[in-house]
């Protein structure tokens, strides 16, 4: 079974890309807010919540993308050790969604430290309801995954076999499908995990 989240364009670009940010700063560490803004934008598109971007959702472009980062720095600021726990994520971005008044959007988790079992049955869950699933990564010992250590990203699809998923990770305006099961196996007691948004009250998130 194979399902991607019908995702939005800026400009010519697949999504938002934390290059474009204003300040050296967030361009090195900018992720968490970049992965909040586009989980906005495809959020307020998807399932109509326009309160939780401020600039046009249907037509955004990359200045307006700017300023939003802007809004969203605030609440996920990058730090010295990087915004390194799920934890962390969950309480800046619960802080913006009761600031522009979003009531009806809560967050969980799983832990990288779970098993592979319950992650990919949380990656599947949350594709099935059209929601996009921020990912983060810490170390990893697989070289192949170094684009995505000490990283914030988002999972928009899944293609699942009798013995494998791939899950399709987006980050700097690309996408790439990688393996979960490798992906999750990281091979270091330090680990990152995903959230996994609930949007209560929400038919379309009930299909």
């Amino acid at each position: 079974m194979k399902k991607e989240l019908d995702y939005f364009w800026i400009e010519d670009s697949y999504g938002g890309n934390q290059e474009w940010f204003a300040t050296p700063m967030m361009r090195l560490g900018g992720c968490a807010a970049e992965t909040a803004c586009d989980s906005c934008i495809y959020l307020a598109k998807e399932f109509g919540r326009p309160n939780l971007c401020p600039y046009p959702i249907e037509n955004i472009n990359k200045k307006e993308y700017v300023e939003f980062s802007k809004k969203m720095e605030p609440y996920l600021k990058p730090r010295m050790t990087g915004i390194n726990r799920l934890e962390i994520y969950t309480e800046g971005f619960s802080e913006y969604l009761r600031d522009c008044r979003e009531e009806k959007i809560e967050m969980g988790m799983v832990s990288g430290s779970s098993p592979l079992v319950q992650a990919r049955e949380a990656v599947i869950n949350q594709i099935n309801k059209n929601i996009p699933i921020p990912c983060l990564t810490l170390k990893h010992k697989n070289p192949r995954f170094k684009d995505y250590v000490w990283h914030w990203f988002l999972l928009t699809g899944y293609e699942s076999f009798e013995d494998k998923t791939m899950v399709k990770a987006v980050t700097y305006s690309e996408w790439q499908w990688l393996s979960l099961e490798e992906l999750w196996d990281t091979g270091y007691n330090e680990k990152g995990g995903l959230i996994l948004y609930h949007m209560n009250n929400d038919k379309k998130c009930e299909n």
